[in-house]
């Protein structure tokens, strides 16, 4: 039995929207990580983050690698910090919809249940709580990258030197996928909260989510200069 037909207010394209949301999250994301032929930019960055770390190895100063490190785990720190304050947020909203029922009701719209809008936003909380928990563990992975770049010896010709690297360049990828798959799920939730005006509504912001991913994936400038032949 469907857990949502007991709740009459919701219509079917509330129900399809929902299901376009969870289907469209898997299949783009497996498609990014797994493009075949058309290789998606994050695809495309995991071989040039690989040759980031065999120049680390020839540079003699690294001052320039740590730096660029330093970056990368501010960013994932912004991101998790801004998602917890928009779970607060959608929390809040969910413990006292009466915002949302002024909101719809300058609309035009029927004053609806309380559990209705909380159903709507649950999605919502939990994209941005899995997005949250990605972008903690991207800033954790890209800190033991960091301990292991500091542990490959400062001289290329040593043979551990190559080795260390290539294993930091690899736990540098999975930090980055990590850290866009976060980018996504904060994507949908913002999308999600277009199923406040409705399931047809909803539909309309998944399939323009789903767009926007894929043709920054494949099919946007950094991919065409990505693709440009040194």
């Amino acid at each position: 039995m469907d857990p949502l037909a007991s709740l009459p207010h919701l219509t079917l394209f509330d129900t399809l929207g929902l299901a376009f949301l969870v289907v469209g999250y898997w299949l783009i994301g497996w498609r990014i990580e797994h493009p075949g032929r058309r290789p998606s930019v994050t695809v495309l960055m995991a071989e040039h983050r690989r040759e980031w770390m065999r120049e680390f190895v020839l540079r003699g100063n690294r001052i320039f690698d740590a730096t660029i490190m330093g970056s990368l785990r501010q960013g994932t720190s912004f991101f998790a910090s801004t998602c917890l304050l928009a779970v607060g947020g959608v929390l809040a909203l969910i413990g006292n919809t009466e915002p949302l029922q002024g909101v719809a009701e300058g609309f035009g719209q029927e004053r609806q249940p309380d559990v209705l809008w909380q159903i709507k936003l649950l999605p919502v909380a939990l994209l941005l709580t899995h997005a949250f928990l990605k972008f903690v563990w991207a800033h954790r992975i890209f800190g033991y990258c960091s301990v292991l770049m500091a542990s490959v010896p400062n001289a290329a010709e040593d043979p551990r030197a190559l080795p260390g690297a290539m294993q930091a360049a690899e736990l540098n990828i999975r930090a980055a996928w990590n850290f866009n798959r976060g980018l996504r799920a904060m994507y949908f939730a913002l999308g999600a909260l277009a199923w406040l005006l409705g399931g047809w509504a909803l539909i309309l912001a998944m399939a323009a989510v789903l767009w926007v991913l894929w043709s920054r994936e494949f099919a946007s400038v950094p991919r065409a200069v990505l693709l440009e032949q040194s």
